[in-house]
C-alpha cells in the first residue's frame, strides 16, 4: 500500500515533537512538586500565625474584663472631697510643747531645774567656812515665742536663794542677716559666758566671767550674721534689778566662723565700756572657789571707787568630731576716781574634752556653744553620751599695788547625758592661791582649795 507524501510529512512531524513534549512533561511535574511544598509551607505558616492572633485575642479579652471590672469599682467608688484644711493650730515637741498659730504667732513654756551639792575643802587655819553645800544652782521659768512681721520675745524668772529675779525680757526683731533686741539681755563678753549654763561643759564658767561681773544688762542690740562672720553690738545701762545706777556702755563683739575640712573653727574678740556716771561709784572683783554653793572668796579686790571700766577679750575654738577645745583671755581695766595708777586684771582659761560615746559632737551654733543631743539616747537603746573635760583657769586681781590675789587652778568634769534634756556632771578642781585674802594662821597666804561638786539638770 502505498503512503501518500502528506502522511509521511505528518509522521515526521510528529516524531520531532515527540522528544520535547516528553522533557516538558517531566520538568513541570517538578514544578508542580515544588510549588505544592511551598503551599504546605504556607499553609503552616498561616495556622501558626492564625493560633497566634487566637491567643493575642484572648489575652487582650481578659485585660479588657479587668480594666472593665475596675472601671466598675472605680465608678462605684465615692468620690473624694477636698484634703483636709490644714489645722490653724499646731503643736510640737521641743522639751515641751511649742504651740504656733496662723499669722507667724508661736508660744512656747520654757525652764530649768539645775541642784548642785559638793564639798569645799581649805586649810583648817584659814578660818573659813568649807565642807558640804548645796542649793538649787538655777531654778527658771519662761516663755518665749513669734509673732507676725519678724517679731519675737522672750522672758524668764529665776527663783534661787529666797529671791525672785528677771533674767531674761525682750522683745526682738528679725529680718534676713540682722536682728534688733531690746530689754534686757546679755552683752557681748565672751564665748563662755554668752553660752548657756545649759550647754557649758563644767559646772561652772570660767572664773574671770563671774569676777569682772558680767551680767545681763538693759539696753538695745544689733547682731549681723551672715556666713562665718558674725557682728554684735549694743548700747546697755544695768541690769534691770539696778536701773538706779548711773551706769552707761556699750559692748562690741565680732566672730568668723570659718570651717577647716570637718572642723569648726572660732575667732573673736570683743571691746567693752562701762562708764559708772557718779561720783562715789566703786567696783569690786572676787571669786569663789569654783563652785558656787560656797560663799568664800580667796581672791578679792575689795571696793575701788572708779569712773569707768573698759574690757577686751580675745576667744578662740575648735570642733571636730567628738573633740573640742577652747581658751581665752580677758583683761579688764579700772579707771579708778583718784590719781593712784589704773590697775588692769586679768582673767582666762585652756579646755579640751572628748566624748567617750560615738556618734556624738558638741553643739555649736551663732558663734556659741548650743545643745549636745546624743546620738543613742536612753530610751532609744542607747546611754547617752559621756563626755569628759578638762580645764586650766587663771584669774590675776593684783596690779598696779592693788593685791587682790592669783587664783590658779586645774579642774576635770565628766558629764553624762542620757537625753538632750538632761545631764548629770561630776566635777573636780583644785585651787591654787597666791596672796589669797585669807591668811593661814601662821600669816601664810599661798596655799589650795578643794572643790568638788556635782548637778543634776534638766531642762525644757
Amino acid at each position: 500500500m502505498a503512503i501518500k507524501p502528506a502522511s509521511l510529512f505528518a509522521i515526521a512531524l510528529a516524531g520531532t515533537m515527540a522528544t520535547p513534549l516528553s522533557a516538558q512533561s517531566s520538568s513541570t511535574s517538578q514544578q508542580l512538586a515544588e510549588l505544592r511544598a511551598q503551599m504546605e509551607a504556607m499553609n503552616a505558616r498561616i495556622a501558626e500565625l492564625e493560633s497566634e492572633l487566637a491567643r493575642t485575642e484572648a489575652a487582650n479579652t481578659a485585660q479588657d474584663a479587668i480594666i472593665a471590672a475596675q472601671a466598675e469599682k472605680i465608678a462605684a467608688a465615692p468620690t473624694p472631697g477636698p484634703a483636709p484644711a490644714k489645722p490653724a493650730t499646731e503643736i510640737a515637741f521641743k522639751g515641751a510643747p511649742e504651740i504656733k498659730g496662723e499669722g507667724g504667732w508661736s508660744f512656747k513654756p520654757r525652764g530649768r531645774l539645775m541642784f548642785d551639792a559638793g564639798i569645799t575643802d581649805a586649810p583648817d587655819s584659814t578660818g573659813r567656812d568649807d565642807g558640804f553645800g548645796n542649793e538649787g544652782r538655777r531654778l527658771r521659768l519662761g516663755v518665749e515665742g513669734a509673732m507676725p512681721g519678724g517679731f519675737g520675745y522672750k522672758a524668764e524668772l529665776e527663783f534661787a536663794g529666797n529671791e525672785t529675779e528677771l533674767v531674761d525680757a525682750y522683745l526682738n526683731y528679725g529680718k534676713g542677716s540682722l536682728e534688733v533686741i531690746v530689754g534686757q539681755h546679755n552683752n557681748f563678753q565672751s564665748l563662755d559666758e554668752l553660752t548657756s549654763s545649759l550647754h557649758s561643759s563644767f559646772i561652772e564658767r570660767a572664773a574671770f566671767t563671774d569676777a569682772f561681773g558680767f551680767e545681763r544688762r538693759l539696753g538695745v542690740s544689733l547682731t549681723y550674721a551672715q556666713g562665718m562672720v558674725l557682728a554684735q553690738a549694743g548700747a546697755f545701762t544695768d541690769n534691770i534689778a539696778d536701773t538706779g545706777s548711773n551706769n552707761r556702755g556699750i559692748d562690741g563683739r565680732l566672730v568668723v566662723m570659718p570651717k577647716l575640712g570637718n572642723a569648726q573653727l572660732h575667732l573673736g574678740g570683743s571691746l567693752h565700756y562701762n562708764h559708772l556716771g557718779t561720783d562715789g561709784d566703786s567696783v569690786r572683783y572676787r571669786q569663789r572657789p569654783f563652785v558656787h554653793f560656797t560663799g568664800e572668796r580667796f581672791v578679792n579686790t575689795g571696793t575701788l571707787p572708779a569712773d569707768s571700766e573698759t574690757g577686751y577679750g580675745l576667744e578662740a575654738a575648735v570642733l571636730s568630731g567628738r573633740f573640742h577645745a577652747a581658751a581665752e583671755g580677758f583683761w579688764q581695766k579700772v579707771n579708778l576716781a583718784s590719781d593712784a595708777e589704773d590697775p588692769t586684771f586679768f582673767g582666762g582659761y585652756a579646755e579640751a574634752g572628748v566624748f567617750l560615746t560615738k556618734g556624738d559632737t558638741r553643739g555649736y551654733k551663732d558663734g556659741k556653744w548650743d545643745r549636745v543631743r546624743p546620738a543613742n539616747p536612753v530610751g532609744k537603746g542607747g546611754i547617752g553620751s559621756v563626755q569628759l573635760n578638762a580645764r586650766y583657769d587663771y584669774l590675776d586681781l593684783s596690779d598696779a599695788g592693788i593685791v587682790g590675789g592669783v587664783q590658779e587652778a586645774w579642774q576635770a568634769a565628766l558629764l553624762w547625758k542620757p537625753t538632750a534634756y538632761t545631764l548629770l556632771s561630776l566635777n573636780y578642781g583644785i585651787q591654787q592661791y597666791e596672796d589669797a585674802v585669807h591668811p593661814a594662821a601662821d600669816g601664810d597666804r599661798d596655799y589650795s582649795v578643794d572643790a568638788f561638786g556635782v548637778r543634776a539638770q534638766i531642762d525644757f
